[in-house]
C-alpha cells in the first residue's frame, strides 16, 4: 500500500504547476477528442512547458511551449501528466 501512495504522490498533472515552474510532458490522457486536441497543439511526450500565469479566477492557465503561448482550462490540464524538466 505504501508503494501505491508513493507512486500517486509522484504523478503530477499540468494543473498542479505554479507560475514560473517548468515541467516535461510525460503522458496525455482523457477523452479522445480532448486528448487529440492537446496533442495537435504540441503537448506531446517530452515537451518542456512553463506555466506563465493563471487567470484571476484560476481558469484558464497560460503555458509557454515550443516558442508560443497556449491557454487551456484546468480540467484539460489535469489530463496531462508531467515530470521534472
Amino acid at each position: 500500500m505504501a508503494a501505491i501512495s508513493k507512486f500517486a504522490a509522484a504523478v503530477r498533472s499540468l494543473a498542479d504547476l505554479i507560475p514560473g515552474q517548468r515541467a516535461r510532458v510525460a503522458a496525455v490522457s482523457g477523452p479522445a477528442a480532448s486528448r487529440n486536441r492537446l496533442l495537435e497543439m504540441g503537448l506531446t511526450r517530452g515537451t518542456v512547458i512553463e506555466l506563465i500565469r493563471v487567470a484571476p479566477l484560476g481558469d484558464p492557465i497560460e503555458l509557454e511551449l515550443r516558442g508560443y503561448r497556449l491557454s487551456v482550462r484546468r480540467a484539460e490540464a489535469a489530463n496531462v501528466s508531467i515530470e521534472s524538466a
